[in-house]
């Protein structure tokens, strides 16, 4: 499911709409695409330009991103997947192609092994329109996820046919992503009670449920080598909040503002907790290596914001801040060959409240 957290923002003064940033390591604008900070990117160049652009993730073969995208000024009242051709020559744009069906909400997409088709999540079974957002002034104006019932996961092709419904239990089933053979999908439902990872077998359907412990489990990936899987995690502990999660749970709800990162090995076993930093470490992955590991946090903040993405070894040590805007910096994702970095950012959107997606070469 969209995890930017439209709250999160800093309203940037009227600045260059984009940016070539050749190297890292240059004094950039107030409103730009780099800071000097950011020594691991270079060549930063920025691929959508307005709307609600978020979780874009590479093909296999790292031609391609996939990415889902509102903007109620294109006439998309909620989220669609588009697939788009990663640019390989400066100055070549970046043209994206809808690949859903464009009716209901959609979320959390990938690309399946042979390049050729998609998996994402959808709404549309249960409705055309798009499914209505909860009311957050009931829940004291907390940050809350919707867990609409009617997500289901597809298959489709680049042309946006569906060949295959992927799961039909009752409830919540998204947040979907493949093991690197493309045999296993591991995804997230609340079919059995509360929001737990599973992981099926593409080809025969036969699943596994994977985590037990009480709380919110999600966005997993594979580690590259496929030995691993790594996900965000909130575990409540006082009678308080175990309360309110069940509280929320009961209505299809889920509070995320306090995760960490958890890894285990690819078959659920071993699961150990590798951030304790506390606010919302998420949108984990490994980086080719399958040992480093790549996220998304809030923790150096008392006020929720800024976002910023960090390192991490897999014990917990050797954490590293690698972005510096003032603002949201989240999803981010290595190319195969790990020569690219992938994210996503409220940077450079002339004080709106826009989310673009950026692309970088990665600089060790």
């Amino acid at each position: 499911m969209k995890k930017v957290i439209y709250f999160f923002f800093v309203l940037f003064p009227a600045g260059n709409v984009f940016a070539q940033v050749e190297g890292s390591g240059k004094q950039a604008a107030s409103d730009s695409i780099q800071y000097a900070f950011e020594k691991h990117f270079a060549n930063v160049q920025q691929l959508t330009f307005g709307g609600d652009n978020a979780e874009a993730y590479f093909s296999f073969d790292g031609k391609w991103l996939i990415f889902q995208k509102t903007s109620s000024k294109e006439g998309i009242p909620c989220d669609q997947m588009y697939i788009g051709k990663v640019p390989v020559q400066k100055g070549e744009k970046f043209e994206p192609k809808l690949v859903s069906t464009g009716r209901g909400r959609s979320t959390c997409g990938a690309f399946a092994k042979d390049g050729k088709h998609v998996i994402y999540a959808s709404t549309h079974l249960g409705a055309d329109t798009c499914p209505p957002t909860p009311d957050r002034k009931k829940y004291g104006n907390k940050y809350i996820w919707p867990l609409y019932e009617s997500f289901d996961i597809f298959l489709a092709d680049l042309n946006g046919k569906i060949i295959r419904q992927l799961t039909n239990a009752k409830g919540y089933d998204a947040e979907a992503t493949l093991s690197p053979d493309g045999k296993k999908m591991i995804y997230t439902s609340n079919k059995d009670g509360d929001i737990d990872l599973y992981i099926m077998d593409l080809k025969s359907g036969r699943e596994k449920r994977i985590t037990t412990a009480l709380g919110y489990d999600g966005g997993a990936w594979f580690s590259p080598d496929g030995k691993k899987i790594i996900w965000r995690a909130s575990r409540p502990k006082t009678e308080a909040e175990v309360k309110e999660y069940k509280d929320l749970l009961a209505e299809n709800l889920v509070a995320p503002t306090n995760m960490e990162v958890f890894i285990a090995n690819a078959d659920g076993s071993n699961e150990q907790q590798v951030t304790s930093l506390g606010n919302a470490n998420w949108a984990p992955a490994y980086l080719p290596d399958s040992k480093k590991i790549i996220f998304a946090s809030n923790h150096q903040s008392k006020r929720g914001f800024p976002f910023n993405l960090f390192l991490v070894n897999e014990d917990g040590s050797g954490l590293e801040k690698i972005s510096a805007e003032k603002s949201f910096d989240a999803f981010p994702m290595f190319s195969p060959d790990g020569k690219k970095i992938v994210f996503c950012s409220n940077r450079n959107n002339g004080g709106t409240r826009d989310t673009n997606i950026f692309i970088a070469d990665w600089v060790e």
